[in-house]
């Protein structure tokens, strides 16, 4: 077979190849209703993307305090809904900001409460040490940091899968985020 007979048959694979990737690629959209919340989801043949804001605490297993309200300034929402993942890899982050007139600590205890059910609750008034000791597969609490007054981080979890609850001050009330944090394919984890 000559050069040019080749060169021909490798640019008709490379086209043909190219077309049937392409071809498998989806992004579709979808409108919640209330014209406010949109979701997007991405399909090609390696991997998947969602995202979203119509999720909330209870999306990420956490119980919603009672009387909380959703956080919202403008458009934006305060939550957030990201997947993306394929065979051999994912990441799943739910996150969510509400509001209470109750005090912090009032606050604070009724999530002490509710995280036990995934484990020993950590509370790390500096927030939490990022962990990226491959070896190391606990939770820890940043101790460098600087101590916001009133603020107090509750996670529990292993570093791929974590369930947070962070909580400060709002005036004479309460703001307090929820978040949920998986990472496929690590310890602690199951499927997405």
């Amino acid at each position: 077979m000559c050069q040019e007979n080749r060169l021909k048959i490798a640019i008709a694979f490379v086209t043909i190849s190219l077309t049937l990737l392409l071809g498998a690629c989806s992004v579709s959209t979808h409108d919640q209703g209330n014209g406010e919340d949109k979701k997007v989801d991405i399909k090609t043949p390696f991997a998947e993307i969602h995202v979203g804001s119509d999720s909330g605490a209870q999306d990420a297993g956490i119980a919603l305090y009672p009387g909380a309200r959703p956080k919202q300034e403008d458009n934006d929402k305060h939550r957030a809904n990201i997947q993306i993942g394929g065979d051999n890899f994912g990441v799943k982050v739910i996150a969510a900001s509400y509001l209470t007139d109750d005090p912090p600590q009032k606050v604070i205890d009724f999530y002490r409460k509710d995280l036990k059910k995934f484990g020993n609750v950590l509370e790390c008034p500096k927030g939490l040490q990022e962990n990226h000791d491959k070896d190391n597969s606990e939770l820890r609490c940043d101790d460098k940091g600087s101590e916001e007054p009133g603020k107090l981080d509750l996670a529990v979890g292993v570093p791929e899968r974590q369930h947070i609850v962070a909580v400060k001050p709002n005036g004479k009330g309460t703001e307090f985020d929820t978040v949920f944090v998986q990472v496929k394919g690590g310890k602690g984890n199951q499927t997405m």
